[in-house]
């Protein structure tokens, strides 16, 4: 997560204007400039530019192009200015305009959870490649549910279940997994507590893995995010200590765990898998060549690496 959270946080840092030209930049958005002009007018990256100007405006994308002669209302140049203010302020861009793409699927998102990254489309793949025909799957400490709204949507002959210990963060998986017409049954559970006697073809989790005190968690959009989706207040293995040690109780024979981790963590993930009985067991690369999901299976051969 480090290693992904780092990298977003960074190319919006970039493309932002210096603090003493923000207040003229914001100033310059007002009643009477053109659509068009909105692009050169905003201080951010092009592709934020667009997600905000289409947000305020309520128009697509097309829509900046064709009304590009429009000239902004006075509410509509102050919401503009607002939402530019708040990005140069920090706050995550998914969080201002309330949702973020993950997988082909729009999920709403909001403080209470964590936002959906690419990189965690490489757990979502393993999970439908080991997934059996009618299987079951749980999805610990689901968050805005992309993980489990993901493997529904696609396999809908799945009976997928998603926990979480968070109220609210279940209220926005709940509500997402019925904006993508996916069957998900959501529970409250503080890990493995509400399921007793439950087993599953397969367990995967997102769990907090950044280590306690870790410098990232005071910079960029992880300042607004909610600590206890990203960090376990220990050494950013307690999490999946207790998803390893817990999960043969809940896994069918020849289960698979899948768990993504952090850019340094994948070593330390194989020795517990392997260190609790797991077989084949391995870490696969996300697009950028991390090392990003570790996994093995319950009974499997051993065999370890990484893919």
């Amino acid at each position: 997560m480090v290693g992904t959270l780092v990298r977003h946080h960074q190319r919006g840092a970039a493309g932002r204007a210096g603090t003493a030209q923000q207040p003229l930049i914001v100033a310059a958005i007002v009643a009477g400039a053109r659509v068009g002009a909105l692009q050169s007018l905003l201080p951010l990256d092009p592709l934020e530019n667009r997600i905000l100007a289409c947000h305020a405006l309520g128009i697509t994308r097309i829509g900046l192009i064709t009304q590009s002669e429009r000239a902004l209302t006075e509410p509509e140049a102050e919401a503009l200015a607002a939402l530019v203010q708040r990005r140069l302020a920090g706050e995550p861009i998914a969080y201002i305009v309330g949702k973020r793409e993950f997988y082909g699927l729009d999920f709403a998102v909001s403080e209470a959870v964590l936002i959906p990254r690419p990189d965690t489309e490489l757990l979502v793949e393993l999970a439908l490649e080991r997934l059996p025909v009618r299987g079951r799957m749980l999805d610990m400490g689901t968050g805005s549910g992309a993980i489990a709204v993901a493997v529904a949507h696609t396999r809908p002959d799945a009976g997928v279940t998603a926990l979480d210990v968070s109220a609210a963060a279940l209220a926005v998986a709940r509500a997402n997994a019925a904006s993508n017409r996916a069957a998900v049954r959501f529970v409250q559970s503080d890990w493995f507590g509400a399921i007793a006697g439950e087993r599953f073809d397969l367990v995967v989790s997102n769990p907090p893995y950044i280590a306690a005190g870790d410098v990232h968690l005071a910079q960029g959009d992880l300042r607004f995010e909610p600590a206890g989706a990203l960090t376990d207040h220990a050494d950013g293995l307690s999490a999946l200590r207790t998803i390893v040690a817990g999960a043969p109780h809940h896994l069918a024979p020849q289960g698979w765990l899948l768990m993504e981790h952090g850019y340094d963590q994948a070593a330390q993930v194989r020795a517990l898998l392997d260190a609790g009985g797991y077989g084949e067991v391995r870490s696969w690369r996300d697009l950028a060549g991390i090392e990003r999901v570790s996994g093995g299976r319950l009974g499997g051969g051993q065999l370890s690496g990484t893919t």
